[in-house]
This record gives structure tokens, C-alpha cells and sequence, in this order.
């Protein structure tokens, strides 16, 4: 692997070296072998994928995430024959930005944080494009929960095509096993805004409700998602009341989906999106004991093709003229007038949240697909900024170093609109 890395980056130096010198500075993809603490990650070792048991070591967490479709079983989403365009700047972005009083540049903050690969774009062309860690841009990302907010994308598509009859419908509608369950009465939206007022414990842990939903999915001999809900049939809230951040939400959002289209989420995935932006290389979704994929998690996709999705949302959902996703439940999905859902109400980060994707304060509208250990899509519909944010945080969640890339994105739109 590192052979092969060293070898790709004396050819690509080398015709750096032969290029005009009006070209050194045009926005090419940077690769690095090595990062922050990189030592404990795992680089003597070439960063080791590990396996199911130790994939959320720090020693082996640049390797597993960027190479989860090897640790688990996965669908496939296919890449068209002929991927979309992308053009670059020609030079690459410079950007200054202030945390906690200090001023620090973009290459600072690659030095100061945990990030396997940064990408900037906007009108879908790239301003800045950095790996780290040994990893390249033909390595796939999981970006952990930002899968959620492709299923509501996805959902929005079947509402498009009749599929979906309302956003309004029960799931029962949907999935007659749940009828006279407090799930099966519970409405569509009110998953998709993650207030199903289902019990639902998610804190990564390793003992909450996630952890006992994920390990009942994949064991082996699972019964699949649909035999496991009883046990998360309990409400403590009416829909559509109080936010609650649920992968149940979005799992039941996910056999919603493939029961109504009749399709497998990959597979719809591909023919919806996937296809119509033109993406360059396939991407993997982990699916279930069943082999069902796990709809609020692990869908990997190479860092420019999780930029041509952000370019997607950000052009309200249109691509070269046609309409993908339905503009206006894009813009319900980005939007919030309910005061529990705003941003700055009573989640502890001050973001709002809308249809399986978070909002970000500042009076326009601009929100975030996130995912634990630092995985995080920006996009500012406004001014057509993108950026695509992978890493390897040791925790699950850290506010304050969401903090500083926040701050880095504030600098950008400012700089960029």
C-alpha cells in the first residue's frame, strides 16, 4: 500500500515539476502520508483496517473508515460509464480563519485537527482538495450517519414519483406488520425530523439503544430490522413534538423507502442519484444480516463524489437542467418554522434540523450533513459552497473541534460570496 502511495506521489511531483509554472499553483488533489498523532493511528503499521471487533480502536479507525466496505458486507451503488465534469480553480483556495481569538490558515488546521481529506467546491468546481493519512482520492469515505440525510434525499425522490403518497402517511401504510403498534402510528414527517416521540437512546456508548439495534441487525441468524422493532415500541412523546436524535428514526425511514419502491436503497440510490450527478467511482453500503442495507449508517463514496451530492443540495437539487430531487421538499427538508427544530432551540450545538440533515444559525438558510468521528458535508445553497470534511476523531462526538471547522466555514462563505 505505501509502495504503491510513494509511486503515485513521485509521478504526480514529477509532472508538477514538468508543468508550466502558471499551473503549480491550480487546485490539484494534495496527498500526505501522515497527520496529527498519526503514530496512534496507527502508521507504522501502514494504518491497519482491523476488524468488526477493533474497527473503533484509534489505531485502527483511519484504515476502517476509509475502508469499511472491507470490514462489513455491503451493496454496491454503481458508477455511470461516464462521470461529470469537475473543474478546478486555477489556484488553490487561501483562507485565513479565527478560533478562540487565534488566527490560523486552512493548512493549519489540517495540522491541528484529525481530517483524512478536505475538499472545497463551488458551482461544482474545486477550490481545495487534501488527503492526509496515506489516504487518496480512490479511497471510499463512510461518513457514518450522513447516510441518514441521503435517505431523506431518497424519500424526497419517491415523493416525486408517487411513491411516497404524502410525507403525511403513517408507516403502517407502508409496513402493515407495524399496525396497531405506536410505530406504525407514527407519521412520516415526524421521523424525518427525528421526533417519532419513540424511545430511542443514542449517546455511542456501546450499551444504548443504537448499539442494541446495531448488533441486533448484523449478528448472525439476524431476523431483520421489521422482527426487531417491538422492542423500540414505546412512546414517550407525541409525533412531531420533540426532537430526539434516533438512527431507529431513519431505519424505519429506510424500509419505508424500499418497501414503497420496491427496490433496495442501494439500487434506488444508484438509478436516482448516483447515475444522474455522474459520479466517478461506485460507493458501499453496509447492509444487514438479512441483507438489508443499514439505512442511518456507513455509505462510503470517494471525497469528490460526496462533493458532486453537496453540489447536488446546494443547486436545490437540480443537475444539468433536470430536476432530481423536488425542489420544494428540498427546501422543506433545509428549513425549519417549528420552533422546537430551529436553530439555537434546545440542542446543546445551537444547530436546528430539518429532514435528516442539521441546520446552521446565522439567518440564512445553510445546513450540515454530519456523522460521528468528524464527518461532516457544509453546504451554502446561496453561494454554492460545498465542503466535504472526513476524519478520525478519537471520540465519537467533539462540540470543540466542530467548533473550529465551523469557524473555517464562516471564513469561507465570507470570503467566497
Amino acid at each position: 500500500m505505501m509502495k504503491l502511495f510513494t509511486l503515485r506521489t513521485l509521478i504526480v511531483g514529477a509532472l508538477l515539476l514538468l508543468a508550466p509554472a502558471s499551473a503549480w499553483c491550480e487546485a490539484l488533489p494534495v496527498f500526505s502520508d501522515t497527520g496529527p498523532d498519526a503514530a496512534a493511528y496507527g502508521a507504522a503499521e501502514h494504518y491497519p483496517v482491523g476488524t468488526p471487533k477493533t474497527m473503533g480502536s484509534q489505531s485502527t479507525l483511519v484504515g476502517a473508515l476509509s475502508h469499511y466496505e472491507d470490514v462489513r458486507p455491503n451493496h454496491r451503488v454503481a458508477a455511470p460509464a461516464q462521470p461529470s465534469s469537475q473543474a478546478r480553480a486555477p489556484e488553490e483556495l487561501a483562507l485565513r480563519y479565527t478560533h478562540q481569538g487565534q488566527t490560523y490558515t486552512i493548512a493549519d488546521y489540517l495540522d491541528r485537527n484529525p481530517a483524512t481529506g478536505l475538499l472545497v467546491l463551488q458551482d461544482r468546481t474545486i477550490l481545495y482538495e487534501h488527503y492526509r493519512y496515506a489516504r487518496t482520492d480512490r479511497d471510499r469515505f463512510t461518513t457514518q450517519s450522513i447516510a441518514k440525510s441521503v435517505v431523506a434525499m431518497l424519500i424526497g425522490v419517491a415523493v416525486g414519483e408517487g411513491k411516497i403518497r404524502s410525507l403525511d402517511d403513517l408507516v403502517q401504510s407502508y409496513l402493515p406488520e407495524t399496525e396497531n403498534t405506536e410505530i406504525g402510528r407514527t407519521p412520516l414527517r415526524a421521523l424525518l425530523h427525528m421526533a417519532s416521540g419513540l424511545s430511542f437512546r443514542e449517546v455511542y456508548n456501546g450499551k444504548d439503544d443504537i448499539a442494541r439495534l446495531g448488533r441486533g441487525l448484523m449478528q448472525p441468524g439476524s431476523p431483520g430490522a421489521i422482527a426487531l422493532l417491538p422492542q423500540f415500541d414505546h412512546r414517550v412523546a407525541a409525533p412531531g413534538t420533540v426532537f430526539n436524535y434516533s438512527g431507529l428514526d431513519t431505519e424505519l425511514l429506510g424500509l419505508v423507502l424500499a418497501r414503497a419502491t420496491g427496490m433496495t436503497l442501494a439500487s434506488y440510490l444508484e438509478q436516482r442519484i448516483w447515475s444522474a450527478i455522474g459520479a466517478e467511482a461506485s460507493a458501499a453500503w453496509i447492509i444487514d444480516a438479512k441483507g438489508a442495507e443499514v439505512a442511518y449508517c456507513c455509505l462510503s463514496a470517494t471525497l469528490r463524489d460526496w462533493g458532486r451530492f453537496g453540489a447536488l443540495l446546494a443547486a436545490g437539487g437540480a443537475w444539468d437542467g433536470r430536476q432530481i430531487i423536488p425542489r420544494d421538499y428540498l427546501r422543506d427538508a433545509t428549513t425549519s418554522d417549528m420552533p422546537f427544530l430551529a436553530p439555537g432551540g434546545a440542542r446543546r450545538n445551537g444547530l436546528g434540523y430539518g429532514y435528516q440533515v442539521w441546520l446552521l444559525p446565522g439567518g440564512r438558510r445553510a445546513f450540515a450533513l454530519r456523522g460521528i468521528y468528524g464527518q461532516i458535508i457544509l453546504i451554502d445553497p446561496m453561494t454554492h459552497l460545498v465542503l466535504v470534511h472526513t476524519a478520525v476523531r478519537p471520540t465519537a462526538t467533539s462540540p470543540t473541534a466542530e467548533t473550529e471547522l465551523l469557524s473555517l466555514w464562516a471564513a469561507l462563505v465570507e470570503q467566497r460570496g
